[in-house]
């Protein structure tokens, strides 16, 4: 008998794209890398489809040093000339640019939070949304938190990271689950983001702030949020 292929979210259709969704999209992410990773992948893809990144990811992972911020936060003048030569990304300055700014600002507030997933994931509370869509109309762009959470990188100096762009990184690592009831991961990827964090991740989401750490607005501060 013939194969039948499960329920998947409408924008699943190129091989690439179904491997990502079956197995990484939406699936909580607290590990610093990572989330670099995706913050720089999702900057590139402004004004471009996810699958034109998707199919250079791993170029970019060879040219932004395996997406380590530590190492591309030292990139120079002769690396950006280098990016800029490299077919294997997209050549466009601004954005080559951002992603060495980005890393920066990206180790500047990993050092104040004690990691850059303690900051992002108070943004939830620390449990990813449960965004209950229906069908693709119900998936918004941005939201009123994608909004806050914008402003708020842009005031820590990040690039290419507006409201749709950090929708985008938020649905990607797992920060809000929009699987829509229909897909056949939209179960377990709630199980996933109702679990209780990790011992070492909860003793990091725990460790007290300095005074002068200004607390991100969180779920239940911003309106119209997913229940």
């Amino acid at each position: 008998m013939p194969r039948t292929e499960p329920t998947r979210c409408f924008w699943a259709r190129d091989p690439l794209d179904v491997v990502y969704h079956d197995r990484e999209w939406g699936v909580p992410v607290r590990e610093d890398r990572r989330l670099f990773e995706f913050l720089l992948l999702e900057g590139a893809q402004a004004g471009l489809s996810w699958i034109t990144i998707l199919k250079k990811r791993a170029a970019y992972r060879r040219a932004f040093g395996g997406f380590d911020p530590r190492k591309v936060a030292r990139f120079d003048a002769g690396d950006v000339r280098r990016l800029l030569g490299d077919a294997g990304i997209v050549r466009n300055r601004a954005k080559i640019d951002a992603a060495v700014a980005n890393a920066r600002a990206f180790l500047a507030v990993a050092a104040e939070h004690g990691s850059f997933a303690r900051y992002v994931w108070d943004f939830v509370g620390g449990r990813a949304l449960q965004g209950r869509r229906r069908s693709r109309r119900d998936v918004p762009a941005e939201t009123e938190l994608s909004r806050a959470l914008s402003k708020d990188l842009r005031r820590r100096g990040f690039r290419f990271v507006g409201p749709t762009i950090c929708y985008a990184f938020m649905q990607a690592v797992g920060l809000v689950n929009d699987h829509t009831r229909d897909c056949f991961r939209y179960r377990a990827v709630t199980r996933l983001g109702q679990a209780r964090r990790s011992s070492r991740s909860a003793a990091a989401m725990r460790r007290p702030r300095s005074a002068s750490t200004r607390r991100p607005v969180t779920a239940r501060a911003a309106a119209g949020q997913p229940k």
